[in-house]
């Protein structure tokens, strides 16, 4: 077989059916989710101005380093980026129509990042989340990360871990930032040489090192939860509450921040245990109360997470559960009288809901049986000669031992059904 002129660009890859199949369903189990919740879906473009994800934080990754950015046609040029996230588009969006708060959304949709690919981790990337806008009430925190939880349950996923800590607000933020500055800087020449980098732009974000030489200095770093207001420690107090009212188990992680900048207060992980690398985070998020300000927008609180998908369904693997869906086709039509009366069965099979294939070029009747097996479908219905003058197909049972039988088109759709259960 000769080599492909073109492959796709590093970082991204092709889906193919049937896995293509099976993230389709997962997307369904989310919006099933996020709906039951009381989230209506948004669409952002997969574009925005530049200065959108800027809001991100200068000192982040995301800025600095991983976006597709790029001048359109206009006259000006106006400076454009795919986006690597999503959250930054929603608050754009709420800032740009001014919805009705709290106003709660979900979306799905493939981000874009300029990194180095990895296991689960692409550079077009696909991911799941929610924001609820307009309310700094603590059980809203509570409410979207039950909707993450219970996502991850309905999948069957067992051993997802969620970790939890607050960021404090910007009352007391300076006052940490300051001690941890001072701490890391005490021992700048034993961290890394990224971390001595990170460390002059935002020493939070050393915190997300994990890199060994600086591991030791980030466990004897001071901690947010030692500087936290009362208001923010009565917030903090409150999802945990909540959380625990509603039996769902999470781990305090006082050094967890995430990797963008505009998070404050709640912040939050889930981590797939059954996946065995440093990276098992499947999704994560926190409250952002000055994003949709910093857009443009009137001072608005928001809470929110985005899940991987990529991710969610490695662990899905490692557990073994969610498989690929059973094939929608369950009939494939056999035709050997020339191919005009399969168009005719698979048209009424479709018409009842009932989903048929069927071959093309008046293949022979043991090529047609090849492609119907491979097709997965439950069921063959064989039309030759003696089906077409009786009016009938020859129904035959191709993943069991029913055998087969005659049975009258008319009556087609209704034996299909009963045997479909």
């Amino acid at each position: 077989m000769a080599e492909p002129t073109f492959r796709a660009p590093k970082g991204t890859r092709d889906i193919l059916p049937p896995e293509s199949g099976r993230r389709r369903a997962a997307l369904h189990a989310f919006s099933e989710q996020a709906e039951l919740a009381g989230f209506g879906e948004i669409m952002s473009p997969m574009f925005e101005d530049l200065g959108v994800f800027k809001r991100l934080g200068e000192s982040t990754d995301v800025v600095t380093k991983e976006m597709f950015d790029f001048f359109d046609k206009g006259d000006p040029p106006q400076h454009l980026a795919l986006r690597p996230e999503l959250t930054a588009s929603v608050c754009r969006g709420f800032a740009e129509h001014r919805p009705t708060p709290p106003w709660k959304v979900w979306y799905e949709g493939p981000q874009f990042r300029y990194e180095q690919p990895q296991a689960g981790r692409y550079r077009q990337f696909h991911q799941l989340g929610v924001e609820t806008l307009g309310t700094d009430d603590p059980q809203a925190d509570v409410d979207v990360i039950a909707l993450g939880w219970n996502f991850f349950a309905s999948l069957g996923l067992r051993q997802v871990t969620l970790l939890l800590n607050s960021l404090g607000d910007p009352t007391c933020r300076p006052e940490y930032l300051e001690a941890l500055r001072g701490h890391l800087t005490d021992n700048a020449s034993s961290l890394s040489s990224q971390s001595k980098v990170t460390l002059e732009r935002n020493p939070l974000r050393v915190l997300d090192s994990k890199r060994n030489e600086d591991a030791e200095i980030i466990a004897a770093a001071p901690l947010m939860v030692d500087y936290l207001t009362d208001e923010s420690r009565d917030h903090f107090d409150a999802v945990r509450a909540g959380l625990e009212q509603l039996g769902i188990a999470y781990e305090l992680s006082p050094r967890l921040v995430r990797g963008l900048d505009y998070y404050t207060r709640t912040t939050f992980e889930f981590a797939a245990d059954a996946l065995a690398t440093a990276q098992n985070a499947v999704g994560g998020g926190g409250r952002y109360d000055g994003l949709v300000e910093d857009l443009g927008g009137p001072a608005t609180p928001g809470i929110g997470f985005a899940l991987g998908l990529d991710r969610i369904l490695l662990a899905c693997d490692a557990e073994a559960v969610f498989p690929i869906p059973e094939p929608v086709t369950k009939v494939f039509v056999v035709d050997v009288t020339g191919g005009s009366h399969a168009l005719d069965v698979c048209n009424t099979l479709r018409a009842a809901g009932i989903g048929a294939d069927r071959s093309y070029g008046g293949r022979s009747m043991k090529a047609q049986m090849k492609v119907a097996d491979r097709s997965g479908a439950p069921f063959a219905a064989i039309i030759g000669e003696d089906e077409v003058a009786g009016g009938e197909v020859t129904l035959r049972d191709l993943r069991g031992d029913t055998g087969q039988h005659r049975v009258a088109l008319d009556n087609l759709v209704a034996t299909i059904s009963r045997l479909l259960g």
